[in-house]
């Protein structure tokens, strides 16, 4: 009989579980929830092997822990696969422990990047969860549903008969991305996942993995590797054209650690989507140095419609101390080409790093407002384990992952203090910055002599109200 098996984001906030980022979405302004493209890839391998699979989204779908035994009682998997996140840790652990509640012959597996950390000491203090797959998961999970022996699975962490948990050694990077099936689309409801500025659906193609930098707050490097793994064009090409023609998909997140970092392979791609007449809008995320008018060229003219630049910060003490390896005018001189070439930019920026004070952080807003891009997200420094940044806050004192308040709200309520600041003037100072980009009257009627449509501006109203009562 064909193994059940059932892959779930746990009850929670609205949530974009990526290992690098482990964000909530509410508080962050523009940012949409994401479809579980890590789920939707395990489930993919595991039907190829023959299994009955269901993914939920819990987060997005609405749902709580009654509601997820309820499924459980129906569905009666062999086995579930959850994602956990660091800044939901016990959240998530309170599902699996429902799991157990319903049958306690079920195998419980989680992942995340949270077990590149912890993983022996989760095992052992929640005896309710079963396995940890530690590192990439699909390769790993096609081999625990293959039935292969536990101690014989690289990457993974699991108890032996007599209770003892055993670590098994790392699993090498998956070299041939081209591999993996396409996510499982078929197992999820992606009118859920829409861009938040048109409304409509919007699917995430994981183009490559892996970054050659290593940034102090990043979890990139530590989860993907510093060797950048890119799929072939072909490759990519037939997932956009399944997403095309057979769920009328055609708005994209091409998601990578770094997706232009290889520019062979972005030329090539784009000239493929023009050469194919696929006619599709995209985004992608890169970083102010890598890329120049040649390139973001040919990226408009596939499509490209936004990218995403990790700035971090206006000061560039603060770039420096981090290890960003880039400049301020870089910045501003790569957001300004963008401007010229019609490309929106979405600028990311952290605000109380352990370094800043007060003058850094205005150096910061000031910078935001001077590069004017179309959309902003100030994020509040959230320490996740397996960073620099953790480590740093651990020998400095400046936060524990042990306080119960750690994650109250990540990425808008600081988890640590700087060596400057108190959690709670970092918080103000991150309001500030939010209130003082986007309620800026230039803003303001740019961002309303954009509206297309009626849909478009209930979203803008929306993003409005929620600026208004930070």
């Amino acid at each position: 009989m064909a193994k059940k098996i059932f892959f779930i984001y746990p009850p929670s906030p609205k949530m974009n579980r990526t290992a690098r980022c482990q964000q909530p979405v509410k508080e962050l302004i523009v940012l949409p929830p994401l479809p579980p493209v890590d789920l939707m890839y395990c489930a993919a391998v595991a039907q190829n092997l023959g299994a009955v699979c269901k993914i939920k989204d819990y987060s997005v779908e609405g749902g709580d822990i009654s509601a997820l035994k309820s499924d459980i009682s129906v569905f009666n998997p062999d086995i579930v696969l959850i994602n956990i996140a660091s800044t939901t840790f016990e959240c998530d652990m309170k599902a699996v422990f429902a799991i157990k509640e319903v049958n306690k012959n079920i195998l419980t597996v989680a992942m995340g990047a949270h077990f590149l950390t912890f993983n022996t000491s989760v095992l052992a203090e929640y005896p309710y969860l079963d396995v940890i797959i530690r590192g990439e998961p699909e390769m790993t999970f096609k081999d625990i549903v293959s039935g292969i022996c536990f101690d014989k699975i690289d990457g993974i962490n699991f108890r032996d008969n007599q209770g003892s948990v055993i670590s098994n050694k790392d699993r090498n990077f998956l070299q041939n991305l081209d591999e993996l099936p396409f996510p499982a689309r078929n197992l999820v409801n992606n009118n859920l996942y829409l861009r938040p500025d048109n409304g409509e659906v919007q699917a995430v193609i994981k183009v490559a993995a892996g970054c050659p930098y290593h940034c102090f707050f990043c979890l990139a490097a530590p989860v993907s590797g510093t060797i950048p793994r890119y799929r072939s064009v072909d490759n990519v090409i037939e997932e956009i054209k399944e997403c095309k023609f057979k769920y009328g998909i055609n708005n994209f997140v091409f998601w990578s650690d770094l997706f232009s970092a290889n520019h062979k392979f972005v030329y090539d791609l784009c000239n493929k989507i023009v050469a194919e007449k696929l006619d599709i809008i995209w985004s992608a995320n890169s970083r102010v140095d890598s890329v120049d008018e040649q390139i973001l060229t040919v990226m408009k003219n596939s499509g490209c419609s936004l990218i995403s630049f990790g700035i971090e910060s206006g000061s560039q003490e603060i770039l420096d101390k981090i290890g960003k390896n880039i400049t301020k005018q870089q910045a501003l001189s790569t957001v300004q080409l963008c401007k010229k070439l019609q490309i929106k930019t979405f600028t990311y920026f952290v605000i109380g790093l352990p370094w800043e004070n007060e003058k850094n952080i205005y150096e910061t807003i000031d910078f935001a407002i001077k590069l004017d891009s179309d959309y902003v997200n100030f994020y509040t420094a959230a320490a996740l384990p397996g960073s620099k940044f953790y480590d740093y806050i651990i020998e400095n004192n400046l936060g524990s992952i042990n306080e119960k308040d750690f994650y109250i709200n990540p990425y808008y309520y600081p988890c640590v203090k700087t060596h400057f600041l108190s959690k709670e003037r970092i918080y103000q100072l991150h309001k500030l910055a939010v209130k003082s980009f986007y309620l800026r009257p230039e803003y303001i009627l740019k961002k309303l002599s954009e509206i297309k449509n009626f849909k478009q501006f209930i979203n803008y109203f929306k993003a409005g109200l929620s600026i208004l009562k930070k």
